[in-house]
Formats: structure tokens, C-alpha cells, sequence
């Protein structure tokens, strides 16, 4: 008996040596598929992040001209009163253009004086006039300071523009690059960095375009979309998974709910101008449409993150209190609860990073158009980050690909901050059992 056990055993490790070898090369080939699929994701990533920070991370330095002003009471104060109307109404376009023509008095006709002009943005008598009507006692004296240059200077100071192309192919002439020249001998053509870029609004320049405005716009959708999102979602998901009954209609609900976390989110777009704008009447391009679109879109993967939490509390935790007396209100909100804060908050903050990326239900409501104020309010017209970004990847001038690359870095910014939130609140308050 033990001779053909002993024989029957010997085939049996054959069998099992000789596919060794077959085992292992297939082990080998899933293992370099799996390293190279990893190593295909990393390089497109870092492909794709190079690409936007080297288009991008120049926006955050901006080429300025130091000239003198000199703040004549004929031009800046026609009236002679130094009221707010007179000052308002002072040529600050001659003060700023009799600041270049001093520096270069060789420089005659319209033509050229023009072009020499133009090397200055046109923010220089906006920042004038602000400063004026802030301190009538400027009126008469004469300013040195730095303003932003114009675009193209900007994009030639920064190596966008090459001196070494045909002029024909560039939108800068020889002369005016001499005079840049001549400006930088001086020492009056410097880069700084751009605090307009998060100072300012959109502008048609992009020497003066900001996101302020688009940031406080996504923070007033977000604070709604928090408001709404948060207590409903929670709410939802503790009915639905301590108190609903089991029958069909939750399970309705349930399967609808999961539905929703798949619709196209163009999909709410559409139900927020039917329902909000066009029913309800509510402002177009207002945060407060944009926030109650983005909360009906994030409420399902709230719900589903908090159930998912919810269920992860071990059934000893409610049976326990039970069996202490509690009532199922107080089990829930006494013990389940608090243990399932931490995944509802990671759900939570989850969809709202994904609110924060939106585009295309914001551009159904209106928020696509050109703001130049920066919104005060919830009901104020406003803009949002990525439909921005939107707007400025659509600009033909080439100082806008640069402020679209640093938009898009600074919303990339701020997901990973989201993300690492959500990371740390799990880590820091999460139970094992």
C-alpha cells in the first residue's frame, strides 16, 4: 500500500515541477504588465504636470517699467476743486504716455510715438487715477514708480518672443526693442513678482487678468454647496442605512441614488437653468445658482461615502448599547455615528474637490460670461477657477496660455490640499477593530 501511495505520489511532483517554470513566467509577464502600466501612468503625469508648469510658472513673475509721473493740475485735476468728479475725469492716459516721450525726446510722429507708448499697459493710468483719488495732495507733485509693461514686453522680457525672428514674425519692431533695450540699460525694465495675478480680475489685458475674482466666486459655490451637501447627505445616509425599512421603495431610492452618482454632471447643468434660472427666477451667473447645481451633483457620492461609513461601525457597537438600554436615536447618534464622522468627512471633502473642478454644469447657468468685478456676494455675477481657466485657454494672445497654466496649477493646488485633508482627517480619527 505504502509502495503505490509512494508511486502515485512521484507523477503528481512531476506534474507540479515541470509547470513551475510556466507558473513563473506567467507570475513574471502579470508583474512587468503591472510595473509597466504604473510606469506608462507616472511618465503621462509627469508629462502632462511638466508641460503645464513649464507653460505656466512664468505667469507668477511680470515685466514692470519704472517712469516718472508727473501729475500736472491741468491734466489730472481739469476742474481745479480736487472733488472726486474732477479727478475722476484728469487725463491720466497724457500723464502716462509724457513719461515715455521725456525718456525718449528723439522720438517724433504718430507712428512711432504710438509704438513707444504701447510698450506700457494701458493698468498704468487706472493705478494713476486710484492713487490720486485716494490722496488729492499727489495732484501737482511728480511720482516715480513701477508699472506693469505691456504683454508683449512681458512675453519678450520672459524669452516667449525671440529678437532673433524676422520682425515680420514677431509683434514687437526692432525700434521697440531698442528702446527696451535702452530702458533695461537704464535700469528701469525689471521683473517682479505678478501680485496681480491673485489681486486682479479677469481683464481683456493679460498683463492685468487676476483670478481673484474666480477664486472668491468658487469659494461662495463652495460654501453653498458645503451648506446644502453636508447636512442633507449626512441626514440621507443615516436614515437610509439606521431607521429605513427594507422593501422596495428604499431599495428604489437606493438604486436611484447610484444612479445619480454616474449622471454627466452637464446633466444638472441642464437642470439647474430649467429649474433655478428659468422657474425660480434666480440670477444668472450667480454662486448661489452655481452652489445649489453643485450640491445636487455632489449629494450622491456624500450619501454613498457616509453609507459605506456607516456600515464599516461594527455591529457589536449597536448591539452593545442596546443591551445597555439606549435607544436606537441614542445608538446612532450617541456611538454609530461619531465612528463614521471620519469616512463622512473624507466622502464629504471628496465631493467637494469635485465640485471645485466643475465646468460644464457652471457653463449651463451663465457663469461662462466676461466678469471683470470681483463678486461681493452670493448673488453678485461671478465666475468660477475652471471656467476661467476656460476662458483663457479660448484667448488668442500668448501671455494668456501662461495665466491658463498657472490657473490650472493653482486648482491643481488647492484638489491636492482637499485630498490631503481628507487623507488626514481619516488617519487622525479613524478606529481599528
Amino acid at each position: 500500500m505504502n509502495n503505490g501511495a509512494g508511486s502515485n505520489r512521484a507523477p503528481v511532483m512531476e506534474v507540479v515541477r515541470d509547470s513551475l517554470p510556466r507558473r513563473y513566467r506567467a507570475e513574471f509577464v502579470f508583474k512587468a504588465m503591472g510595473i509597466t502600466a504604473v510606469t506608462l501612468a507616472i511618465t503621462f503625469l509627469g508629462l502632462l504636470l511638466t508641460s503645464i508648469i513649464g507653460n505656466g510658472y512664468t505667469a507668477f513673475q511680470q515685466t514692470f517699467v519704472k517712469l516718472e509721473f508727473e501729475l500736472a493740475p491741468e491734466l489730472v485735476d481739469p476742474q481745479g476743486d480736487r472733488s472726486a468728479d474732477s479727478l475722476r475725469a484728469g487725463n491720466y492716459l497724457a500723464v502716462s504716455r509724457n513719461s515715455l516721450y521725456e525718456l525718449f525726446p528723439d522720438v517724433s510722429g504718430r507712428s512711432d510715438r504710438r509704438q513707444l507708448t504701447s510698450l506700457v499697459s494701458v493698468g498704468a493710468r487706472y493705478e494713476l487715477q486710484r492713487m490720486v483719488r485716494e490722496d488729492p495732495s499727489l495732484v501737482g507733485q511728480t511720482l516715480e514708480m513701477w508699472v506693469p509693461a505691456d504683454d508683449d514686453v512681458d512675453m519678450f522680457m520672459k524669452g516667449r518672443i525671440s529678437r532673433e525672428a524676422d520682425e515680420s514674425d514677431r509683434r514687437l519692431t526692432d525700434q521697440q526693442i531698442g528702446w527696451l533695450d535702452t530702458l533695461a540699460a537704464q535700469g528701469r525694465l525689471d521683473r517682479k513678482f505678478n501680485t496681480m495675478l491673485f489681486t486682479n480680475g479677469d481683464s481683456r489685458d493679460p498683463e492685468l487678468a487676476g483670478i481673484l475674482g474666480a477664486l472668491k466666486g468658487s469659494f461662495y459655490m463652495l460654501l453653498v454647496t458645503l451648506g446644502l451637501s453636508f447636512p442633507i447627505g449626512i441626514a440621507a445616509a443615516v436614515y437610509l442605512e439606521e431607521f429605513a425599512p427594507r422593501n422596495r421603495w428604499t431599495d428604489l431610492i437606493e438604486v436611484n441614488i447610484n444612479n445619480l452618482a454616474a449622471v454627466p454632471s452637464i446633466v444638472f447643468g441642464l437642470l439647474g437653468l430649467a429649474i433655478f434660472l428659468n422657474f425660480f427666477g434666480l440670477p444668472r451667473s450667480a454662486p448661489l445658482v452655481g452652489g445649489l447645481v453643485l450640491s445636487l451633483m455632489t449629494l450622491p457620492t456624500i450619501i454613498i461615502a457616509s453609507r459605506a461609513a456607516l456600515k464599516a461601525v461594527p455591529p457589536s457597537i449597536r448591539e452593545a448599547a442596546l443591551g445597555m438600554g439606549a435607544s436606537r436615536m441614542q445608538t446612532t447618534f450617541h456611538h454609530v455615528v461619531p465612528l463614521a464622522l471620519p469616512g463622512m468627512l473624507t466622502g464629504t471633502i471628496i465631493g467637494m474637490a469635485q465640485a471645485l473642478g466643475e465646468t460644464a454644469p457652471l457653463l449651463m447657468i451663465g457663469m461662462v460670461a466676461f466678469i471683470v468685478d470681483v463678486p461681493q456676494g452670493f448673488t453678485d455675477s461671478a465666475t468660477a477657477l475652471p471656467v476661467q481657466i476656460y476662458l483663457w485657454a479660448d484667448s488668442p494672445e500668448r501671455a494668456f496660455v501662461e495665466r491658463t497654466s498657472a490657473a490650472i496649477m493653482v486648482l491643481l493646488g488647492f484638489l491636492l490640499l482637499m485630498n490631503l485633508l481628507a487623507v488626514f482627517l481619516r488617519r487622525k480619527f479613524e478606529r481599528r477593530w
